[in-house]
């Protein structure tokens, strides 16, 4: 009788293909799966999935954790919420290739588009490294809890061929642009994963300059999807403000069809635009029926800013009173703010800031919402802080600090800034309905003190499978192969995310009646005492990453298999490991 290293007994099997769910074993051997269905042997470990839901690992294809897999080997939260492997250096940004002096210009930039701090990377970056190779050496050198997957960031590359010209967005010389060419080519060969870059004004170092990257040509960015071209291998990632969505989108089509390699692109709906989202979706569906490989990243939930006095900003950041006592412990400042006439003083004052998101986004009660157990991405218009004020008899801002003050001053706030225009998930049910999306966007690693969207797969299950409310459910099958074989083949990693002989045993087991997502709390474990972020969840049975249980019980085993993936992965290398 065969002896496997671990067999899963009676789960329900959402094998991530999208297929009907189905009852059965699931065993594993050699960090492989090696069989399904009613497995006769004995496991030297055995977990009963009887009542559970077991699938494939995710992969989540859109987070920042360049930094943190420097230093750490726990790439939470996203392994906290099912990810198996997850894919860095998005949007443009990150630290190789990397001449010494411009470290400090990089983490600039990241510290401004990712919100995380400077003192964080300054002390936890060790800058072993100057080409994009020998930043794939250092982190092969590396164990993580999931498996972690690099792109070449353009405002890295942009700076290291062009200096002080590239931070400053000049134009690239023919010159330039073939030794970009040269380096991508290079970089993808070596292992990266892609290519990304960001055309957003939101994008800005910390100092507030605009990233290198915003006005490239679509010379330069052509010349540098040809180097993946030439490689063979590679996808293109891209952010963009899309101010003439026609324009940019048939740049973005004219590219794939220069380089012939897939390319995806950040996809939101914005208040400005309601209904803006749906040209580029048009586009990009358009340009998939045409046989590119084009698809658009979107998100689960709306991306939400959270809001506390122990946070990156609270709707008082901006008041004089406030400033002024800012730098004090906690403790220190929530008594200050139980003080009648401090809080009177406070509350009589107005934002002393030109910036557009304290001055306007900061005032939006109409739109900010307290967060609170159970956490619910769904709030109707009853729950906004101005409702609520309205019903107490108070100024929204009082209600503010109220809810603020909760907790002895950890009370989270919740602003949706994109994907709630209409108070409704409406609109995100109709871009992940789309053949022509994938789940992304988590920024999972990224803005430690304004957001926590490395949970979006547990929203996935938890809202969009089980309790949503205010409109249709999606079928947990569908939910499912969006974040594991869709995602996995789009990266080029056809070794993982269904559940089938010779796949990577990559795989969780799921109480997903009790599946639960707990409020986001604030730690301060990252170099130089930073604080970052942290969302948990229970329900996760168990986590596996290439036969090996990383996470039981939501909690940490102490297990690290994960490692550097370089370059596309076959399923036909995974077979024959099986064997």
């Amino acid at each position: 009788m065969a002896t496997h290293d671990l067999i899963i007994r009676g789960g329900t099997i959402v094998d991530g293909t999208g297929a009907e769910p189905f009852e059965g074993d699931v065993a594993v051997s050699g960090g492989h799966i090696s069989a399904i269905g009613k497995v006769s042997g004995k496991g030297i470990e055995e977990i009963d999935a009887r009542g559970q839901v077991v699938t494939p690992g995710f992969v989540d294809i859109h987070t920042h954790y360049d930094g943190q897999a420097a230093w750490g080997e726990a790439i939470s939260p996203s392994s906290l919420h099912g990810c198996t492997t997850v894919i860095m250096g998005n949007c443009g940004v990150g630290f190789a290739p990397c001449r010494p002096e411009d470290h400090d210009r990089l983490i600039r930039l990241m510290e401004g588009v990712e919100d995380i701090p400077f003192p964080v990377l300054s002390e936890g970056l060790p800058w072993s490294w100057e080409s994009f190779p020998d930043y794939l050496d250092f982190l092969s050198s590396r164990q993580f809890d999931t498996d972690i997957g690099a792109q070449l960031p353009h405002a890295a590359l942009r700076v290291y061929v062009m200096g002080e010209r590239g931070a400053n967005r000049e134009d690239a010389s023919a010159e330039d642009i073939a030794a970009m060419k040269q380096l991508a080519k290079e970089a993808v060969i070596a292992g990266a994963l892609g290519f990304s870059t960001s055309r957003t004004l939101n994008h800005r170092t910390s100092d507030g300059q605009p990233t290198p990257t915003l006005t490239a040509s679509e010379t330069e960015l052509i010349g540098i999807a040809e180097g993946l071209k030439e490689a063979g291998r590679g996808v293109l990632q891209f952010v963009s403000d899309f101010n003439d969505p026609q324009k940019e989108a048939a740049m973005l089509r004219r590219i794939v069809e220069e380089s012939g390699r897939p390319l995806s692109v950040s996809l939101a709906q914005a208040d400005v635009a309601p209904e803006g989202w749906r040209a580029l979706l048009g586009a990009i569906e358009t340009a998939m029926n045409d046989g590119l490989p084009m698809r658009a990243q979107v998100a689960p939930r709306p991306v939400g800013v959270l809001l506390g006095l122990e946070l990156t900003m609270n709707p008082f950041s901006a008041h004089p009173s406030y400033a002024a006592i800012a730098g004090k412990p906690l403790a220190e400042r929530v008594a200050a703010l139980r003080d009648p006439a401090f809080r009177e003083k406070l509350l009589s004052e107005e934002p002393a800031s030109d910036n557009p998101f304290l001055k306007v986004m900061l005032r939006s009660f109409g739109k900010m919402f307290q967060l609170r157990d159970p956490v619910n991405y769904e709030p109707g218009p009853e729950s906004t802080l101005e409702f609520m004020a309205n019903e107490r008899g108070i100024s929204p801002e009082e209600m503010a600090l109220d809810l603020m003050l909760e907790r002895d001053g950890h009370g989270v706030l919740y602003l949706p800034f994109l994907n709630y225009s209409q108070g409704s998930l409406e609109p995100i049910r109709a871009m992940m309905e789309s053949r022509a999306t994938l789940p992304g966007l988590s920024d999972g690693g990224a803005h430690v003190g304004m957001i926590c969207d490395g949970s979006f797969t547990t929203t996935m299950l938890t809202h969009w499978a089980r309790d949503r409310q205010r409109g249709p459910k999606l079928p947990i099958e569908y939910l499912v192969k969006r974040q594991t074989q869709d995602t996995a083949q789009w990266m080029g990693l056809h070794d993982r995310g269904v559940i089938a002989p010779g796949y990577r045993a990559d795989l969780n087991v799921i109480d997903l009646a009790n599946l639960k997502l707990h409020l986001p709390e604030v730690q301060y474990d990252l170099p130089a005492g930073g604080r970052r972020l942290m969302q948990r969840a229970s329900g996760y049975t168990a986590t596996i990453l290439k036969g090996e249980i990383t996470h039981r019980d939501g909690d940490p085993t102490g297990a690290k298999p994960g490692r550097m993936v370089r370059g596309a992965q076959s399923l036909q290398t995974a077979a024959i490991a099986a064997e």
